[in-house]
């Protein structure tokens, strides 16, 4: 058990954005190794079929195994809604989602019972924050709303300002008269944009931040398989990626919120272990090309 409790914990998404989750997770577990894997190579996932995205998500999910981690988080809101209960058949690891513990904040948090829900189009397609949703309070009233951009705006840095703030009321002003008092942010991109979109939203809409109440669900698990580091800080973060573009160090830093010394390129990640690139992010980033 002691072996186990030194491993690392796994996180994968399809781009960056799961480094928000991974933010939150090392600032409620400081002690604990985090393997974050980002499948920058193949990003967006929410414009994929859901064959496509349980393919990729299998093979993120087979590349933390070869980095003997102890548990999985799919800090990915399209995998998390289509491809989750197929990802987990037949798997040993502990996987946890996003999609469920932003659910249950929710639920929790509504004195209308009126919430909104704002994601990725295959999010929103998927209504899997729906089903979730009415699984827990079948009362409740959702109004779910794709915005897209705001991934856009979040990985450029401008999270606030004239053009935020303008992206955010065209998407969010139907919402903020609707009379929903809650609203779940439904991609690892939108905590970056919690300010301007709490901003447009009013202060009586409470925002439900799903890489914070996934990182409680991490603490919970661990303790209850005893497999929670002994270490009281101390734990390493290492950022692995598929491919490093453009300016990746500085928007890994942005979403991270700490410094990053250097991304490991994966040169393949597939089921078996494969040779692995380093390389420093500063020289991509001076050489690199545009995403």
């Amino acid at each position: 058990m002691s072996e186990e409790r030194d491993r690392a914990i796994g996180v994968f998404d399809s781009g960056v954005g799961g480094l928000t989750v991974v933010r939150e997770i090392a600032r409620r577990l400081p002690g604990e190794d985090i393997v974050y894997f980002g499948d920058t190579a193949r990003v967006p996932y929410g414009t994929k079929s859901p064959g496509t995205v349980l393919r990729f998500a299998r093979e993120d999910l087979e590349f933390l195994r070869t980095r003997r981690v102890k548990i999985v988080v799919v800090a990915c809101n399209t995998v998390s809604a289509v491809a989750l209960p197929a990802l987990g058949q037949g798997q040993d690891l502990p996987l946890i989602g996003v999609l469920e513990p932003g659910a249950r904040a929710a639920a929790a948090a509504t004195r209308t019972g009126r919430i909104a829900v704002i994601g990725t189009m295959a999010t929103i397609r998927s209504q899997a924050y729906e089903a979730a949703l009415r699984s827990l309070r079948p009362d409740l009233e959702i109004v779910s709303l794709p915005c897209p951009l705001f991934v856009s705006l979040a990985e450029e840095g401008w999270v606030d300002g004239d053009v935020a703030e303008a992206v955010a009321r065209r998407y969010l002003e139907p919402l903020a008269g609707s009379g929903v008092d809650t609203l779940v942010l439904g991609c690892t991109h939108y905590p970056l944009l919690k300010d301007v979109i709490a901003r447009v939203m009013g202060d009586g809409v409470v925002l439900v931040d799903s890489a914070e109440e996934t990182a409680a669900d991490v603490v919970r698990v661990l303790e209850r398989r005893g497999i929670r580091s002994d270490r009281a800080d101390g734990g390493n973060i290492s950022v692995c990626l598929s491919d490093v573009p453009y300016r990746c160090r500085e928007i890994c830093e942005r979403f991270l919120g700490r410094p990053i010394e250097r991304v490991e390129q994966v040169a393949e990640h597939a089921a078996t272990e494969r040779e692995l690139a380093w390389h420093d992010t500063t020289a991509a980033d001076r050489t690199g090309s545009d995403r």
